[in-house]
């Protein structure tokens, strides 16, 4: 193959400054504590999504699964992933990261500080009951479409 390859089927690249993002917050049914949110990126043909996480101490995320693999860079604090490290877990320390197999269960994702991370998820979570019912799936057009409304949302009360 000779000569530069450009695909006419390419989807834009973009840029976010995340400091002049608003903070969203993260849906109640799905955590506790205060949890916000600021969307990134979605990449539909990779079914991934982006996101930066603010947990205040004390919140949690609900119990999941991870249908694809996600990695995470925590920035600030300390994250209990699968009930920490002395419930045979993992305990992060800021700054670290973590890989999350596909087909993961989190019963619980606890921050006993104030912390905040960085996540792609490659596939939807699955976030579920006790007995594995699921309460909600969560992929990259439900993040985006909850992300724009929140945008629609603060430009109409700014209105």
């Amino acid at each position: 193959m000779s000569g530069s390859y450009v695909s006419k089927t390419c989807i834009p690249e973009e840029y976010v400054q995340i400091d002049e993002q608003p903070w969203a917050p993260f849906p109640d049914a799905l955590s506790e504590g205060g949890i916000r949110w600021k969307f990134l990126h979605a990449s539909p043909e990779m079914g991934a999504w982006t996101a930066i996480f603010d947990c205040p101490a004390g919140s949690s995320f609900a119990a999941h699964i991870h249908i694809g693999p996600g990695e995470y860079f925590l920035t600030k604090g300390k994250m209990d992933v699968r009930g920490g490290k002395d419930a045979g877990g993992d305990t992060a320390f800021a700054p670290g990261y973590g890989y999350e197999s596909a087909n993961a269960r989190h019963d619980k994702t606890y921050f006993p500080v104030a912390s905040e991370f960085y996540m792609t998820f490659l596939g939807p979570l699955v976030f579920i009951k006790p007995d594995a019912t699921p309460v909600a799936v969560v992929g990259w057009e439900e993040a985006q479409g909850a992300w724009n409304a929140f945008l629609e949302s603060q430009k109409s009360a700014a209105e």
